[in-house]
């Protein structure tokens, strides 16, 4: 919540939405159905266009889809490439073992699923949305909630920019508008600003367990035609990260001879040393993976937090005036890998919810129905399934907890309707995961080959990042003494590494002396990482200008 009252515009609206992915958009898509021009909507996105800022995966299970939109298919959504083949790999440092599918359980199955790219997927439904009436603002961040009477919140502030480095008002400086909604939808994936704001404000988190998360990093190569195979889907644990680490990869064989490869590194990692960025540009190296990707081209790369707490982490998900939808209240599957299809649920019945309200005459207060059919519906069930698979995780190892008893529960679940290990606590949330840097070693990467392995610079030209030089940093550090006096020496100052864009550095004369930490805000590409691993609490990501950051074409 803002302290300086600034004179704006404001203009009005039915629901304001904030973030254009799949739940945003999916609300605001099935408001019109519902409504048509008797309801008013908007979307406000960030990103220079819709699909700037998505990056995903993505195998996508239809059933949000099919749910919003049943002829998506006739309305020519680019959702094109079926999965015919589904592999689990263990992987050794120079072999890999295959998991039979049937030991694997029935929801981990990916028949019926579909490769796509979620920026492209994004935009197409956007192009739905406006053929229906919506608003859509790209380039628009929305900086602040806008509270009313009794603390409820009735919109956002939205564009303004033109402050100078410093935080004083730059001479091009705009104020930029209020949009003022009955309901304001935020939407704006994994650890968004607003609904950060949001979570505090309201206490939302006060009676559930710690949210989770885990780094996914990607890259789209394009590959040899004899190196393809459409419609292959590979995941693996093991080989770099070992069984003590949660995390694994996938590699997905799409349309025109690309795959897609990433990298998800659980982030309650305990070893401050770790790079999860090297971690993944060392996965590629692997017999497995290099010969898929031997003699092609890597195209783009980009990096976006996962959230991973599942059911037993998802807040209250309504206050006064608003609702958190899809990552922003964390509804992802993990061992799935899936998200995209809860978003599209979420942002469904979330409109439903608002449109029953405004037709009853109501505004600004909580819609419990929604809360409830998160929670009780197609979402929660989907969630119920797996949601000790992280607990297991975190406390035995991938293969002993994620894999055996994991699989164990979920297949308990799927034959006789119950979890046998009940609901499990998460316990540490991901910065408290963190040990000493005394207690562990460092870790000796091998240096980047700059053919199948690149530094992280160079990846990051590859996510079309920009940050205008003369706005403030978007990185606010609570304390600017704690990641030299109290970071550096505890835990080795982790943000060197966490960050897989390298933003933080620390910086010393030649002897070594002197060190200082470095933040270059322009490399960010907003995945939100140090908003969430930073042992000390100390860095909070806030939004840039409106276009700033990343500019993902197919992601």
């Amino acid at each position: 919540m803002s302290e300086e009252t600034v004179d704006r515009e404001a203009m009005e609206y039915d629901v304001v939405i904030v973030g254009a992915g799949p739940a945003g958009l999916s609300a605001a898509i099935r408001l019109k159905q519902l409504g048509g021009d008797d309801i008013s909507v908007v979307v406000l996105e960030k990103g220079s266009e819709v699909g700037a800022h998505i990056l995903s995966g993505a195998v996508l299970d239809p059933c949000g889809l099919d749910a919003l939109i049943p002829d998506w298919k006739d309305k020519g959504a680019p959702i094109k490439t079926k999965v015919k083949t589904d592999k689990f790999l263990l992987l050794g440092q120079a072999g890999s073992v295959r998991l039979p599918n049937f030991i694997m359980p029935p929801l981990m199955n990916n028949h019926g699923n579909y490769i796509v790219s979620m920026a492209n997927v994004c935009r197409w439904m956007a192009e739905q949305a406006e053929a229906l009436g919506v608003e859509v603002f790209p380039g628009m961040s929305c900086s602040d909630l806008v509270f009313g009477e009794n603390q409820k919140v009735i919109g956002v502030v939205a564009g303004e920019f033109g402050y100078a480095k410093d935080g004083s008002k730059g001479p091009n400086y705009e104020a930029g508008m209020e949009l003022h909604g009955k309901y304001v939808f935020l939407s704006e994936g994994a650890r968004g600003s607003l609904s950060q704001m949001a979570r505090g404000t309201f206490g939302l988190e006060d009676e559930t367990d710690v949210p989770k998360f885990g780094l996914g990093m990607k890259e789209i190569w394009d590959v040899k035609p004899e190196n393809h195979n459409e419609g292959e889907v590979v995941h693996s644990a093991g080989w770099p990260l070992g069984w003590k680490q949660g995390g694994g990869s996938f590699m997905y064989h799409a349309e025109n001879n690309q795959v897609f490869v990433g990298y998800i590194v659980d982030l309650n990692y305990k070893n401050p040393n770790l790079f999860p960025y090297m971690e993944f540009q060392r996965w590629k190296h692997h017999p497995d993976i290099s010969k898929v990707l031997e003699g092609g081209k890597r195209v783009s790369y980009g990096a976006r937090v996962v959230t991973k707490g599942g059911l037993q982490s998802i807040p209250k998900t309504v206050f006064p005036g608003g609702a958190l939808l899809g990552c922003s209240a964390g509804l992802v599957n993990l061992p799935r890998i899936k998200g995209n299809h809860n978003a599209m649920l979420s942002g469904k019945a979330a409109a439903e919810a608002a449109y029953a309200a405004i037709k009853a005459g109501r505004s600004g207060d909580e819609l419990t129905t929604y809360d409830e059919e998160l929670r009780s519906g197609p979402v929660g069930k989907d969630l119920a399934a797996v949601r000790n698979v992280a607990p297991l995780n975190a406390r035995f190892g991938p293969l002993l907890g994620g894999m055996m008893l994991g699989g164990i529960d979920m297949w308990c679940k799927s034959l006789f309707k119950f979890n046998p290990f009940r609901t499990l606590k998460h316990g540490k949330d991901d910065a408290q995961s963190t040990a000493k840097a005394s207690d562990y070693k460092v870790i000796d990467y091998p240096k980047p080959d700059g053919v199948l392995s690149f530094d992280r610079l160079t990846n990051v030209s590859f996510t079309a990042t920009n940050h205008s030089e003369d706005q403030p940093s978007h990185l606010k550090l609570i304390d600017p003494a704690v990641p030299i006096k109290i970071n550096l020496p505890e835990w080795n100052e982790p943000a060197q590494r966490y960050c897989p864009a390298g933003v933080y550095e620390v910086l010393t004369d030649e002897d070594g002396s002197n060190p200082k930490f470095n933040v270059n805000a322009q490399n960010c590409i907003h995945c939100k990482t140090c908003d969430i691993k930073d042992p000390s609490k100390n860095i909070i990501w806030t939004v840039p200008e409106g276009g700033g950051g990343p500019n993902y074409p197919n992601m």
